[in-house]
């Protein structure tokens, strides 16, 4: 699992930071990508990486201000020209399928995949057998969600030599042990997968706010999270801008990630008044309060690693 930075400007594009996208690599987990968010040029972004669109299987918008959504018209139909025919699911606030029927069909764009689009409210908003994706309101001033991405417990290690000693050669069997079934061998024998599992391997949490004030929902998202990406639009001692203007500081996010036992923050979201050599300074006030924290650049990938 690794994450990607499409994006990290807030706003507006400027010339080190594009508006916002984080692209989740689940390549290994399932062999697709997740999207969240998709701003203006996100598609020129992945120009840059070896990032396939038709990969992209699902996208999650936080919400519909334009430096999250003005991309996402040319990034799907793009993706019919560039060898996507899966399933593309949109998840998304009150006025997403709006904004996607009214931009393809008046540019009169024809996609030649299946279009899922959800709009959602708070909740798990999806789950299958590997993930769970659940969705709260932040506080911003329209309508801002946070995702928390939660991979399910995966099985133990195969106790191949354990199996050996009951007499059970490497084959099929051991697919089905691995999978958590029993089987029964042909001299009547039933091996239960429990006996020749090693112990779960507990999922890992990431959560990815969209713009928002401090509030007790982003604390739920990222309790315990292995990765917390927020947003810090302002430096320490912009409080009341922040607030103003339904964004945060680099220390309130900071404080957000510490409340909530998080086990690393990474800022995005950077206003376009810190040029880079204020970067350094946005990330040495958040680490005056939580120490693991990063700003995150354009193209940079952090990998979430099994716990």
């Amino acid at each position: 699992m690794e994450v990607f930075f499409l994006g990290t400007g807030a706003g507006m594009p400027a010339k080190p930071r594009n508006v916002s996208s984080v692209a989740l690599k689940l390549l290994e987990e399932r062999g697709s990508i997740w999207l969240f968010d998709c701003g203006e040029a996100t598609q020129h972004q992945i120009l840059h990486t070896n990032i396939k669109p038709r990969r992209i299987e699902k996208i999650f918008i936080t919400h519909l201000h334009g430096d999250h959504i003005y991309g996402l018209p040319g990034l799907l139909s793009s993706r019919s020209f560039q060898g996507g025919d899966t399933e593309v699911a949109v998840y998304g606030p009150a006025g997403l399928k709006d904004y996607i029927a009214v931009s393809l069909k008046v540019s009169k764009s024809y996609l030649s995949y299946p279009i899922k689009i959800v709009e959602i409210e708070e909740g798990i908003i999806y789950e299958d057998d590997q993930f769970i994706v659940e969705a709260r309101l932040l506080d911003h001033g329209i309508a801002s969600y946070g995702y928390r991405v939660i991979e399910k417990d995966r099985p133990g290690t195969l106790l191949v030599d354990k199996l050996k000693e009951s007499g059970v050669q490497p084959g099929p069997i051991y697919k089905k042990i691995k999978q958590g079934g029993s089987v029964e061998l042909e001299d009547g024998r039933m091996l239960h997968s429990a006996e020749f599992l090693g112990p779960a391997q507990k999922g890992r949490v990431v959560a990815i706010l969209g713009d928002t004030r401090t509030c007790e929902a982003a604390r739920i998202l990222a309790a315990g999270a292995d990765l917390l990406i927020h947003e810090a639009t302002f430096s320490g001692g912009q409080e009341e801008l922040a607030r103003e203007y339904f964004h945060s500081t680099t220390l309130q996010a900071a404080e957000t990630a510490l409340k909530a036992q998080a086990k690393r923050l990474c800022l995005t979201h950077i206003s376009s008044r810190f040029d880079r050599e204020d970067w350094k300074m946005l990330e040495q006030e958040a680490r005056s309060v939580f120490p693991d924290t990063v700003v995150a650049e354009d193209f940079m990938e952090i990998t979430v690693p099994l716990n």
